[in-house]
């Protein structure tokens, strides 16, 4: 198995490279050159099987020969071993066909941990074999930055540097970040917002002497190693529901496209998902763009669901990649508008193509939290305001005919003053972090300049 770039001027690369590479050299992202197809009955034949078995059976024929069987067993048996539901991703009913697929049961209660931990295991044993030493940075808008420090923090192969916008994550989020006490991970408040730490991050690989210097390595969901690990998923959850003898939608709270690109990829391989429903807050350039009006950036509003707080989303480079045909060219181009002008139009071709796999609507902050509520109403459920958002758009969107699976991306208790305020409640955080709030905290607040972060991260890796 290879790996292109978006932008077509990278060289291939293995997974275990494109991997450890992050984002390519021509500034693309890296995807598989070919798609492996599942048959019906080899998708038929997951269910009932563990999570850790489907999710070796999925991602392996990507793996190519990176890792041998044994190896890839176990780091995924290492990955999934401390989540807190033996299901590792349960599905909960919340009505007629409308399902809730709970992803919050990992370490850092979300959806991110499926893959950061993973990434962990995959980095150790890479790194491990060859001897090296790497520079992790990332860029997060709350949850990607926890659970890749949770993933990394105290090995000895990797220095972390996670950059996230100061005072526009929830205080767990923030905590969950600046309370680790391993030397090896940083935690970087950035005077900006989502965007700017993504685009210091994309800034950072480009500067190549920079990169090769420290030996840069990114695990943002720019790296297609977290997007591979959230395919899995998609199965358990679909066959689960009679998959592939019936079609399933999935609805997905989305602000960096990678969680949705993953269901994108599952269909590609022959899961039989009737329509991808991508639910955006009010920072809904995605709903926009696929409406057909468009990817132009506007201000970036803090929300109450701030994962979600994002104008430039870099996953939707990838969906773009395929809906036109792979022309690495026409991709490049296009983000070279988006660079420069601060969007671009979309094709009508490539427009049609995005639209036969995706759907969108948007969501207000008032109906986030009357959401919220009517939730916990109608089925004692609490959920986070990510969470809301996408139940929301799928209680609009679905039928009555095929079940509707929404995607819970986030525990409740991540998000507390938000719930607490459409419902009255206040949700307790788990025992095993039940001291967060007492924790010392260690963060370093930084200036939105990219000489100032790169001079920071040398300094921090040479003491």
């Amino acid at each position: 198995m290879r790996y292109v770039s978006t932008r077509g001027q990278a060289p291939e690369l293995t997974f275990e490279d494109a991997m450890l590479t992050g984002l390519a050299r021509d500034g693309g992202l890296y995807v598989p050159e070919t798609i492996p197809p599942l048959s019906a009955e080899e998708i038929a034949g997951l269910a009932g099987l563990s999570y850790e078995e489907v999710a070796f059976r999925i991602m392996r024929p990507f793996v190519g020969d990176s890792f041998d069987d044994d190896t890839f067993r176990g780091i995924i048996a290492r990955a999934y071993d401390g989540f807190g539901h033996a299901a590792r991703a349960p599905l909960v009913q919340l009505a007629e066909n409308h399902f809730l697929l709970e992803l919050f049961h990992g370490p850092t209660l979300a959806f991110k941990d499926f893959a950061m931990q993973l990434i962990g295991q995959l980095f150790q044993e890479a790194l491990g074999r060859r001897g090296d030493r790497v520079t992790i940075v990332g860029a997060t808008s709350g949850d990607t930055g926890s659970a890749a420090i949770e993933a990394f923090k105290g090995l000895d192969a990797v220095d972390v540097f996670i950059l996230f916008p100061h005072g526009r994550v929830s205080e767990v989020q923030r905590r969950q970040m600046t309370t680790p006490s391993e030397s090896n991970v940083h935690a970087l408040a950035l005077d900006g917002d989502f965007d700017d730490c993504q685009a210091r991050v994309k800034d950072m690989f480009n500067d190549f002497e920079f990169r090769d210097g420290v030996k840069l390595a990114g695990v943002n969901s720019i790296n297609w190693a977290r997007v591979l690990a959230q395919v899995v998923y998609y199965f358990t959850a679909a066959t689960s529901l009679g998959a592939p003898h019936r079609k399933v939608s999935f609805t997905v709270p989305t602000g960096n496209f990678g969680d949705v690109f993953a269901g994108y990829i599952a269909r590609r391989m022959g899961l039989p998902i009737e329509r991808l429903v991508v639910a955006t807050n009010q920072n809904d350039i995605l709903h926009r763009c696929i409406s057909g009006q468009g990817y132009h950036k506007g201000e970036t509003r803090p929300s109450i669901s701030p994962s979600m707080d994002i104008q430039v989303s870099s996953n939707f480079e990838r969906a773009l990649f395929f809906a036109y045909d792979r022309d690495g060219a026409a991709v490049a181009q296009l983000m070279e508008e988006l660079k420069s002008g601060g969007g671009f139009d979309v094709s009508q071709g490539a427009l049609q193509a995005l639209q036969e796999v995706y759907a969108s609507d948007r969501v207000s902050e008032e109906e986030t939290s009357a959401q919220i509520a009517a939730t916990r109403a109608a089925t004692g459920e609490i959920i986070c305001p990510h969470t809301a958002v996408a139940v929301k758009v799928a209680e609009d969107q679905r039928t009555k005919d095929t079940p509707m699976i929404t995607l819970s991306t986030a525990h409740p208790a991540k998000f507390p003053a938000a719930v607490e305020d459409a419902t009255g409640v206040h949700p307790p955080l788990p025992p095993a972090m039940s001291n967060l709030y007492e924790r010392p905290e260690r963060v370093t607040r930084i200036a939105n300049d990219l000489q100032t972060i790169e001079t920071h991260i040398k300094e921090q890796i040479a003491t």
